[in-house]
């Protein structure tokens, strides 16, 4: 069995969330005793905490919401590609000495470690390489930043870019111990009915 990469960041109630948004809270509403055989448990959290896909729900009114969308782009080929330390916005010729014969998904690390703490000077992906990508094939986009757009973004250039090329995204992973290449890329979302975004557990397998 090939090795795998858990590219997930841990759902914690510390985890780092955009400013407002619901954090990962846990309660439980049964307990092991005498009278109860099972534990059982609540849970109350953003979609967009930890690893996540976004649906196109959550950036569009009338668009997509995630249990709607296909799943084909959030399993197989993908390409991990290092953009570390390059900017704030990471830009075509950042990923162009990774691009011959791109597979359908791309991966992008811009920092050496991903976010513990909230931070609000993470990179992002300039909307034109969005539609780099896009011209290329690429149908599913990651990242390991909170965000593909700058964190005071109110215009979201970058998703519109999504949008327009009905490119699916990842975003909050942690691809620290991942070196640039080919991988699979398992990354399902949950079918959460009318949901701007879902949690993934994502992971790699060596391609």
């Amino acid at each position: 069995m090939p090795p795998l990469w858990d590219i997930s960041p841990p759902i914690a109630p510390d985890a780092p969330i955009f400013p407002g948004d619901a954090p990962y809270t846990l309660a439980w509403t049964a307990r092991i005793h005498p009278g109860c055989p099972v534990n059982l448990s609540v849970i109350r959290l953003s979609p967009h905490i930890g690893a996540h896909a976004d649906a196109p729900l959550h950036y569009a009114d009338g668009a997509a919401a995630i249990d709607a969308v296909a799943l084909d782009p959030y399993l197989g080929p993908c390409r991990v590609i290092h953009a570390i330390d390059r900017g704030p916005l990471v830009l075509p010729a950042h990923l162009a000495h990774a691009a011959a014969a791109l597979p359908p998904r791309v991966l992008v690390r811009t920092r050496q470690q991903a976010l513990t703490r909230w931070q609000d000077d993470f990179a992002a992906l300039a909307p034109q390489t969005l539609d780099w990508l896009a011209a290329q094939g690429v149908r599913l986009v990651g990242i390991d930043t909170p965000s593909v757009d700058p964190a005071a973004s109110k215009t979201l250039d970058a998703h519109a870019r999504l949008l327009a090329h009905d490119l699916r995204v990842l975003e909050n992973l942690v691809l620290d111990a991942v070196d640039e290449g080919d991988y699979e890329l398992i990354a399902l979302p949950l079918k959460l009915a009318g949901a701007c975004a879902s949690p993934v557990r994502a992971v790699l397998r060596r391609a």
